[in-house]
């Protein structure tokens, strides 16, 4: 299914763990690395395809993730030809993507490479959000960027403060706040300083 310039719609998909590091697969029997994608289907929604993707590439289920984010419109990359198979060649261009962010709800061991006969991936790895993209097959990496770019903005806040303070522990802004209240009680208790006779 190809639109009028010849572009596959397609999905992208950003999974983030609890430390906002993202899913990362490596292709089946290649070196390249990259994040689950694929061909939307005739009748389906973009959101649609990419519960279905999200389970044939990495077995996960609606329930194992919530939705954080989509791009607002279509990110598109083009093919080289040696990509394309002969028979497709002048009609087929490339991909058009809508992306989404996911939050993995579950757990590391929801994850299934194996879900289907025909697995997508080999292996795979959390990583940074700003995955260096060296390792994305190189015609792939402009659409990359620009996904990852729209939908850092809809990052989830990591929470970096301490749940609890340890007793007898005062910030440093805590600890000048109460040297300078000590520092007016002496002051005040001591009175003004008077000019000593002689």
């Amino acid at each position: 299914m190809l639109d009028r310039d010849g572009f596959r719609p397609n999905v992208g998909i950003v999974l983030l763990n609890q430390k906002n590091q993202v899913f990362w697969g490596k292709r089946i029997r290649t070196h390249s690395w990259q994040f689950p994608q694929g061909g939307i289907d005739r009748g389906e929604t973009p959101e649609q395809a990419m519960f279905r993707e999200l389970h044939e590439e990495v077995g996960l289920q609606p329930e194992h993730v919530a939705i954080v984010a989509r791009t607002r419109d279509w990110l598109r990359y083009e093919v080289p030809d040696r990509y394309i198979r002969r028979d497709a060649r002048g009609h087929y261009k490339g991909q058009k993507q809508i992306w989404f962010l996911l939050q993995l709800t579950g757990f590391d061991w929801n994850l299934n490479l194996r879900a289907t006969e025909h697995p997508e991936f080999d292996a795979w790895r959390w990583n940074d959000y700003w995955v260096p993209l060296d390792a994305v097959v190189e015609f792939k990496r402009g659409v990359y960027e620009m996904a990852l770019t729209e939908l850092s903005r809809y990052l989830p806040r990591m929470d970096v403060r301490p749940r609890f303070q340890p007793s007898g522990f005062r910030s440093p802004v805590a600890v000048d706040h109460a040297h300078a209240m000590d520092v007016a009680a002496q002051q005040v208790s001591s009175g003004p300083e008077l000019p000593s006779s002689s």
